[in-house]
């Protein structure tokens, strides 16, 4: 059986695969059900504010931001790619661990010219009761507040 190391560096390579390919239905399944997404700047984390650049308060929110982005949104055409740093985490306490994953996302354009899109931090409570671990919440804490285009597709 893999460690608690190797089960949680495979959830977040298959978070940032299925992104990348565009797989959200398989994307929200790493989600719990009342699982929260959030998208933040770090300056609003160190300072206390509560804004937030995207919220969703339960996976029912995050399967709304999903048909949104597929059925109504219209934007450039890119493809995505996230860079990932190899998670840190404590032991688990009451079937919850928390990981701090450092990230980068580039995009690519449809003349091959690609971009850092965003760069920072997620900052997850994963429950790893029993074999399947899940999202209880995943904070994607980003570097900045600016980022280059429109953000529609989760981080």
């Amino acid at each position: 059986m893999a460690s608690l190391g190797e089960r949680i560096g495979r959830l977040f390579a298959d978070y940032a695969s299925l992104l990348d390919s565009e797989r959200y239905d398989e994307w929200l399944d790493l989600f719990a059900e009342q699982a929260t997404y959030q998208i933040v700047p770090r300056e609003n984390v160190q300072l206390g504010l509560p804004a937030s650049l995207m919220l969703c308060r339960n996976k029912d929110m995050l399967r709304d931001r999903i048909t949104t982005l597929l059925e109504v949104n219209e934007y450039d055409i890119y493809s995505a790619r996230h860079i990932l740093g190899l998670p840190r985490f404590d032991e688990p306490s009451g079937g919850i661990v928390s990981v701090e994953t450092p990230f980068a996302v580039y995009h690519t354009d449809q003349e091959g010219v690609s971009r850092l899109f965003g760069v920072g931090e997620y900052r997850s409570r994963i429950a790893c009761a029993g074999s399947r671990l899940l999202f209880e919440a995943n904070i994607v804490q980003l570097d900045t507040f600016s980022v280059p285009t429109l953000l529609a597709d989760p981080l």
